[in-house]
């Protein structure tokens, strides 16, 4: 039975790295092109662009365990 349990836990260990990896690259692609729409002085595009950027930071953020969250006001970059 313990076997079994390990099994279990395993894939959701996995998938949640997975899907923190997928939010770190959306992460990363939001800063890429927030950069270039202001580049071409696309500023509410831009401004839109960062606050998706924002909330996957957010996302991010409240899915680490508590003694590992950045305190307030930091942002995760």
């Amino acid at each position: 039975m313990n076997q079994s349990h390990s099994k279990q836990t395993q894939p959701a260990q996995s998938g949640h790295a997975d899907r923190e990896a997928m939010l770190d690259y959306i992460h990363a692609m939001l800063g890429q092109l927030r950069g270039m729409a202001e580049a071409e002085k696309l500023d509410m595009l831009a401004y839109l662009i960062d606050m998706a950027r924002v909330e996957v930071s957010e996302i991010l953020r409240s899915q680490l365990p508590p003694r590992t969250r950045p305190r307030r006001g930091s942002v995760h970059r």
